[in-house]
């Protein structure tokens, strides 16, 4: 007795899949959580200093830590990503050429975030090795 199978079909690339665009949807929300996570967080121990200054002290001396110094430069590279995407996005929705033209301001957003964080963070790491 024979089978009969079907032809493979070839693999069709579906919207999402490994675009670029799928990567730029994610790193959006990632990044928009994180400056969430940061502004909830900065509330939190700001408004320690009407409660106890003493404790608002302590909070702001743990902050001086290399470990803390390199997540405000990863803050600085999501804010940068999460703001110059935006935009990337209203045009995208609200510009007749925006769909057409969205990889290539993808790649314009990946290339301005680059070129503002590298001196931001280079600044940073000055101040992080340097007293001041």
């Amino acid at each position: 007795m024979t089978t009969i199978e079907a032809p493979a079909q070839p693999k069709r690339k579906t919207l999402y899949r490994g675009d670029p665009g799928m990567w730029s949807w994610a790193l959006h929300r990632i990044t928009g959580v994180t400056i969430f996570f940061f502004l909830f967080v900065h509330v939190l121990d700001t408004a320690l200093v009407r409660v106890s200054p003493d404790t608002y002290n302590r909070a702001i001396e743990t902050y001086k830590s290399p470990i803390v110094a390199l997540m405000e430069m990863g803050l600085v590279v999501c804010v940068l990503f999460h703001g110059f995407n935006g935009v990337r996005v209203i045009l995208i929705d609200f510009w007749a050429k925006g769909p057409k033209y969205q990889r290539v301001m993808l790649w314009v957003v990946l290339a301005v975030v680059f070129v503002l964080a590298a001196p931001a963070i280079g600044r940073m790491f000055f101040y992080l090795f340097t007293e001041h």
